[in-house]
């Protein structure tokens, strides 16, 4: 990062809650993460009723993807653009305005049947919108080129939601836009997960234990990448249909041979980077139990589905939160027992919740999301002081 842009940032004196991207963005995720699923439960046994257009899979899906992703992307790209390009970063009023937008999001689509579905539509669509022109003034003014694929990803994002609302009100219930949104966030984690987990694993492996070092990028990276991407379109399109199947698989093998290059099994002493191998190691799972739906019918697509959304997406999101809010807290970078209690719920709900997709079980179901609950409830405890007030680390300079 440039000297005057971490200058300024270190004059920033307003709340700090405003001072940097990911301090609310992932007090707000996590906080939604809870929300989000204790409204849920619920609603599925038929035992709460929300006031929205949605139907209450349909508002499940959109405020977990749409919702808690979404604000996990916000932190994650409003924290890391200041280091791609050296520029001062978003915080103060602008901040809090965007953190306001996802907000308001969240409150149209819960009240959506008083307020209207077109109107809450256009709130919703709003921040991502908003963050998305932000972000990309950012990496353009920058000249930071090479990330220019990332906010295309976002774009992509924006679109999905775009999509989602439209079918709702034109149908009734949202197909393509569910898929679109889940598509990007894999192929998001696939490009960044592929430069964050093996550098991370480089760097501690270096400093504890020299030996075998993650393959760097290379064209079989390159060539992962691109399958995944092609399948996830083709997917998209004919989720069901037998080449997407194939696809899928074909994907799910190179993103398992990616995963195996990196040297995860040499990072077991040091949970913050193993976590990221265990989280990315869902990625070409959902790749390929999706494809095998296709072909076997013992297998439901859906158990694919969660292994993407409940296995990467949570334990992906929950490494990079934890991680970054320490380092940029001046915290040391170490995951202590109750961070270790924060991953391994997420991972008995994950696994919990693929299971209950072949058996059907709503009791399993409850306790998937039972362990989700819980391991946010422990995020916000042990992270959100650390995330909304000042820290000893207040120039929050390290990485």
């Amino acid at each position: 990062m440039s000297t005057p842009a971490l200058q300024r940032r270190r004059d920033y004196d307003g709340p700090a809650l405003f001072s940097y991207g990911f301090r609310p963005f992932f007090l707000a995720a996590g906080l939604w993460a809870i929300i989000a699923i204790l409204v849920w439960i619920p609603q599925y046994m038929g035992k709460l009723s929300v006031p929205t257009h949605l139907s209450p899979l349909d508002w499940h899906i959109h405020e977990m993807l749409y919702g808690y992703v979404a604000a996990a992307i916000a932190g994650f790209l409003l924290t890391a653009i200041p280091n791609w390009t050296g520029r001062l970063p978003v915080n103060g009023w602008p901040l809090a305005g965007l953190a306001a937008l996802w907000l308001a999001g969240r409150l149209a689509i819960l009240i959506s049947a008083q307020l209207g579905g077109l109107l809450a539509a256009i709130i919703d669509t709003a921040f991502l919108v908003t963050l998305a022109m932000v972000a990309g003034r950012e990496v353009v003014v920058g000249e930071n080129w090479r990330n220019l694929r990332v906010l295309g990803i976002l774009v992509v994002l924006v679109l999905g939601n775009i999509v989602f609302h439209a079918e709702v009100l034109m149908t009734g219930n949202a197909d393509y836009g569910t898929r679109i949104a889940i598509g990007a966030v894999i192929l998001m984690i696939s490009l960044i997960g592929g430069r964050i987990v093996p550098s991370f694993t480089n760097n501690w492996l270096t400093r504890n234990n020299p030996g075998r070092m993650p393959v760097p990028f290379s064209q079989f990276d390159l060539v992962a990448l691109v399958i995944s991407a092609f399948a996830l379109v083709t997917w998209i399109i004919a989720p069901a249909h037998w080449l997407s199947a194939l696809l899928l698989i074909v994907a799910g093998c190179l993103q398992a041979v990616r995963l195996a290059r990196w040297a995860g099994d040499r990072t077991v002493a040091d949970r913050l980077v193993l976590i990221l191998h265990i989280g990315y190691a869902f990625v070409p799972l959902g790749f390929i139990m999706i494809g095998l739906a296709a072909f076997v019918p013992e297998v439901p697509a859906t158990a694919g589905i969660h292994a993407w959304t409940a296995g990467a997406v949570g334990l992906m999101t929950a490494a990079v939160m934890t991680r970054a809010t320490l380092g940029h807290t001046g915290q040391p970078l170490q995951a202590g027992r109750a961070t270790q209690a924060i991953y391994a719920l997420l991972l008995a709900a994950a696994l919990v919740r693929i299971v209950a997709a072949f058996i059907a079980s709503v009791d399993l179901l409850e306790f998937a999301g039972l362990c989700w609950t819980a391991a946010f409830i422990l995020f916000v405890l042990l992270y959100g002081p650390l995330l909304a007030l000042r820290s000893p680390g207040w120039n929050e300079a390290r990485r």
